[in-house]
């Protein structure tokens, strides 16, 4: 029998005979490992250990407490989910149960809804099925098997994904115990292997294929870990999310709502409006400051003007559109390049004027089906401060450096430190010439290795591979907030493209006209999906340059309005942004109802106050106070309410 060579990952090589499992090479290595090891990877590809062995391969052995692991783990725990709800339901059809970030969930047609106390009744099942520690084991079936069976046993959905399977893929299905699903695998060696760290979190309504028309199914969401250890982390993260959640503290805070008459879209409060155009007055400093000029393209472009930008093939299905009564067709803008590229069309240029930096504060337009919008994190209106920076090939790495260093200053300003870049490469859906990716992809991925340089490895990257634009590569800025949780948030993309596209040249030294590269550059990405990570992250304790309200001035008798009135003067003419409270409550109450609104400062003042002409200083979060002269603490809080930069 043929010998094939086997390659670890200490470089080490053994041969083995072809058609040995990935077990038995485990065992023949030493019988611990064998024991310990739950799957394998073959050149980086995760596989079943009972897998037979036929070719010349890199192999790894995995542990269940490797990180490969963690998404076997999970993917075992949805297939004992719905063993469990088969076992207590008799009759209720399985659909489709995959692994998601952070955890797992599957979809169930079952006639009676879900009641909360189930999830209690699941987990007991699920732990009773991991106990058996039925090992699991792949089958290979004809489709007509595998439909005749799911057929007679009243499956149809399984049945509906069986004829969506291309001809000639195999039909696989795996076994743990007497039960069986239709999977692509893998799958660790036992139900056992999946430990005692599960945990199932909350029903949920779907949709079979995510499609409205369809029939409306179940959904159970779960999460596992490899350790006890882990998953507590995990449900703390969650209980402290919910308690940061921006739509609760939004209520709190009277900065915003929605209404289902505008999905998608918010209604700004004057407390909510007041944060954003901070946020939006900070970046407009920082872009100044670094060339940039500021413009302001239509909401509104005919249909011809996206054809010919490539968005309406590549993206049409995300615009929003209307027709005239002389049957022009407009499209609402969901990008600002192209309008960008007409404004630098305006006039001719030369490379002397390059690189030419436009900015703009664009409200943009996005369908988001209706399952998929959450709060201001997912939304169909939302304002980028977007950028476009038109260059000379051979400026590539210099402009992205300078855009790297402003980003991750800026993030520095707002307290984001762990930062992660992803070089996201070409998607199959795209415009251009591939030699023209071929530049654009390699022009970042050296911008990636210089960042990672200076930073002395200090700095993540990673490449994520076909998440590009269409019209071109991108690096994606990956900011950790304060409980830990990972937010894609700003963008550069090199595009050799879009420019040229519509027409768009400038002349070179040899009087040539030449079609720019452009930047598509965003810092905080969507300034409204910004703005709800800021509320998250700060849990709406804002530093005090950036809280809506800074100061509340509230007294404590009446006898001190008129001082509390001049108190507030001295603020505003430092600068801050403050209220007085004067109703006729008790102080407690005033500092309650202040507190639970996320005022930073409250100041409090009496008739012995005015008489001294003092203020009592209150911090938000904090039970203690402090007296001071009034001249004394505007000039504290003047200084503390600088925008930094």
């Amino acid at each position: 029998m043929a010998e094939i060579t086997l390659t670890f990952p200490d470089g080490a090589q053994r041969k083995v005979k072809s058609g040995t499992t990935g077990f038995e090479v485990a065992k023949s290595i030493s019988p611990s490992l064998a024991k310990r090891t739950v799957a394998m990877q073959l050149d980086g590809t995760l596989a079943d250990l009972s897998d037979t062995l036929t070719t010349d391969a890199k192999i790894n052995f995995v542990a269940r407490t490797d990180a490969a692991a963690l998404e076997l783990i999970r993917h075992d725990a949805a297939h004992v989910l719905a063993e469990a709800v088969q076992a207590l339901w008799p009759g209720t059809q399985v659909t489709i149960g995959p692994v998601i970030e952070n955890g797992f969930f599957y979809d169930f047609a079952k006639a009676e809804p879900f009641h909360p106390d189930d999830l209690g009744k699941i987990e007991k099942k699920m732990a009773e099925i991991i106990a058996r520690n039925d090992p699991f084991t792949k089958e290979v079936w004809s489709r007509d098997k595998a439909k005749s069976y799911f057929r007679d046993k009243g499956e149809h959905f399984k049945v509906e994904l069986i004829d969506a399977i291309p001809e000639g893929q195999d039909l696989k299905i795996y076994k743990q115990g007497d039960w069986l699903d239709l999977c692509r695998g893998p799958h660790m060696t036992s139900t056992g292997a999946i430990g005692k760290a599960f945990k199932l979190t909350k029903f949920a309504g779907a949709y079979w294929r995510g499609d409205s028309n369809n029939p409306q199914l179940q959904r159970i969401y779960g999460t596992a870990f490899a350790t006890q250890e882990d998953l507590d982390a995990h449900l703390k993260q969650i209980e402290e999310a919910e308690k940061r959640d921006h739509r609760k503290l939004g209520r709190e805070m009277d900065l915003f709502h929605f209404q289902e008459e505008a999905p998608g879209s918010v209604f700004w409060h004057p407390k909510g409006w007041t944060l954003f155009q901070t946020l939006i007055a900070y970046m407009r400093r920082q872009q100044q400051r670094a060339g940039y000029l500021e413009v302001n393209s239509p909401d509104m472009m005919e249909k011809h003007f996206w054809e010919l930008s490539g968005h309406w093939e590549n993206y049409g299905e995300n615009m929003f559109t209307t027709t005239l009564p002389d049957e022009r067709v407009f499209c609402c803008k969901p990008m600002n390049c192209p309008g960008h590229v007409q404004i630098y069309k305006h006039g001719l240029k030369s490379y002397r004027d390059l690189p030419l930096k436009i900015a703009e504060f664009g409200k943009v337009h996005r369908y988001e089906p209706s399952g998929a919008l959450h709060g201001m994190l997912r939304v169909r209106h939302f304002t980028q401060d977007d950028a476009h920076i038109f260059i000379t090939e051979n400026q590539i790495m210099e402009e992205c450096l300078k855009i790297n260093d402003l980003m991750l200053a800026i993030y520095k300003d707002f307290g984001f430190e762990d930062i992660f870049i992803k070089l996201s490469t070409r998607p199959e859906k795209r415009v251009g010439a591939d030699h023209l990716w071929d530049k654009a992809e390699k022009a970042l991925s050296d911008v990636l290795d210089e960042v990672r340089r200076r930073s002395n490895g200090r700095v993540k990257t990673a490449i994520n591979p076909g998440e590009g634009a269409f019209y071109g590569p991108k690096l994606e800025y990956v900011l950790k907030d304060a409980i830990g949780r990972d937010w894609q948030c700003g963008t550069t993309q090199v595009d050799f493209n879009l420019a040229g596209r519509l027409g768009a040249f400038y002349i070179d030294e040899h009087s040539n006209k030449v079609t720019p590269v452009m930047i598509h550059r965003a810092m905080f990405g969507s300034l409204e999906r910004f703005t709800g990570i800021l509320i998250e992250n700060f849990a709406g304790h804002f530093p005090l340059w950036l809280a809506p309200l800074q100061v509340v001035v509230t007294t404590i008798t009446g006898e001190a309005d008129d001082y509390a009135h001049e108190v507030v003067r001295a603020l505003q003419a430092a600068g801050l942004r403050v209220e007085p409270d004067l109703r006729n409550e008790k102080i407690g109450y005033k500092v309650r109802e202040h507190s639970l609104a996320k005022v930073p400062i409250i100041l409090a003042v009496g008739k012995r106050d005015a008489d001294a002409r003092s203020v009592s200083v209150r911090r938000l979060g904090s039970q203690d106070q402090t007296v001071m002269g009034l001249d004394e603490a505007v000039a504290a809080l003047e200084a503390e309410a600088v925008m930094p930069g």
